[in-house]
């Protein structure tokens, strides 16, 4: 018997949990890069690139392309770039949200002086 529909979402979206495997897919977003050009944007060591990469192609998010000495990746599909535009969207209005609750919390807030800013 195959694993529910509900279960392999979970799992797909398990596989997004580490945000070194969302800059590399933003990155790839844009276009196709080399390993070593990932490595200063994304900020981690090689041998833990290499490991969330791995994890990216098991997934089928990322494919492999061999150019001289270098491994260039790309996404597999332009929806995986579509689905990060979407998370951000959804990220967008909820803080937007969140950003609205606190201002109308510290509004209702009685005898509260506004809170005032450390000299620049």
């Amino acid at each position: 018997m195959s694993a529910p529909l509900y279960q392999l979402k979970a799992e797909f979206f398990k596989t997004l949990g580490h945000p070194v495997q969302i800059r590399v897919l933003e990155l790839l977003s844009e276009r196709e890069h080399a390993v070593f050009e990932m490595l200063p944007e994304v900020g981690v060591e090689p041998a833990h690139l290499s490991q969330q990469l791995a994890v990216l192609r098991r997934a089928n998010l990322v494919i492999t392309r061999k150019k001289g000495s270098a491994v260039h990746y790309s996404l597999t599909s332009p929806q995986v770039a579509e689905l990060l535009r979407l998370a951000r969207t959804i990220l967008s209005g909820v803080l937007a949200g969140q950003a609205e609750l606190l201002a109308d919390l510290r509004a209702a807030e009685p005898d509260a002086e506004p809170r005032q800013r450390a000299p620049s």
